[in-house]
């Protein structure tokens, strides 16, 4: 019997222009309330922006694992947040910042995502399409709040080589590229699995009765805490092996089209 239903959001539920059909997952979503299935976002983008995304209203009817699976919020209110302490998240930062001077570093703190002043604008409008909340400051170092989390943009790729130099924080923090431009990096052995588990017991549901979509690297661990997973068409082909089944990509609004095939199948 299926209880939970959880997706990514990029690259999983929302389209390649960042957004989703309302109509119709206004349309799925009362299929789930009628079999009291709980709907769920896990996803990278600030709980803020998942909200903006969905609307006030309609945001409250769902659980957001948010900030990359470190807080989880439900009706405005944070229930849940494992934060990276202060003293970790700025010695990464300053790793982060030997490795390279053009990517984008991405420190969120529960007071708002910063980014640095010379950020140019473009990327800047980049990182304001995960947040919604965002903060410039002159350096990162400054920052004396412990951290949601910390994360990469890319634009020149270079993620999946860059995180092979930060394996010295492995025992301190969870890091992981989910795609060649984006790293997340957060409090050690917190990611998508871990808070997934976390929301299960608050909801008491079982892994067996969990569905869950992703395409990224980073919703293995989301796939190993469902009964069954589904990969979009879209999605590494590492993470479609890993899956339980291939649904239709993204832009094919795969997610809402099968959790009506599954509603009517076996819910």
């Amino acid at each position: 019997m299926i209880k939970l239903i959880i997706t990514d959001l990029d690259g999983t539920f929302l389209t390649s222009k960042s957004d989703f059909d309302q109509q119709e997952y206004q349309r799925i979503q009362a299929l789930m309330h009628d079999k009291d299935i709980i709907f769920a976002a896990c996803t990278g983008k600030q709980c803020e922006r998942v909200e903006e995304l969905f609307g006030l209203e309609a945001s409250k009817d769902i659980w957001i694992l948010g900030d990359s699976a470190t807080r989880i919020k439900h009706q405005g209110q944070y229930v849940y947040e494992s934060l990276l302490p202060n003293t970790v998240g700025r010695e990464i930062i300053q790793t982060l910042d030997s490795i390279a001077s053009d990517h984008v570093i991405i420190a969120c703190t529960p007071t708002a995502a910063f980014i640095k002043e010379t950020i140019p604008e473009e990327e800047a409008q980049k990182v304001r399409g995960s947040y919604a909340v965002v903060q410039k400051m002159a350096d990162l170092a400054d920052i004396q709040e412990d951290f949601v989390k910390i994360t990469v943009f890319d634009p020149k790729l270079r993620c999946f080589e860059s995180v092979k130099s930060m394996q010295s924080f492995s025992d301190r923090a969870y890091i992981v590229a989910s795609e060649a431009a984006w790293i997340d990096i957060s409090n050690h052995n917190v990611h998508k699995g871990t808070t997934v588990n976390e929301l299960q017991k608050r909801l008491h549901v079982t892994k067996a009765e969990t569905i869950a979509f992703g395409d990224g690297f980073n919703d293995l661990e989301l796939f190993a805490q469902a009964g069954i997973s589904f990969a979009m068409a879209n999605a590494f082909d590492e993470v479609k092996a890993r899956a339980d089944f291939v649904t239709k990509s993204n832009d094919e609004n795969g997610v809402l089209r099968t959790i009506e095939k599954l509603l009517t199948t076996f819910a």
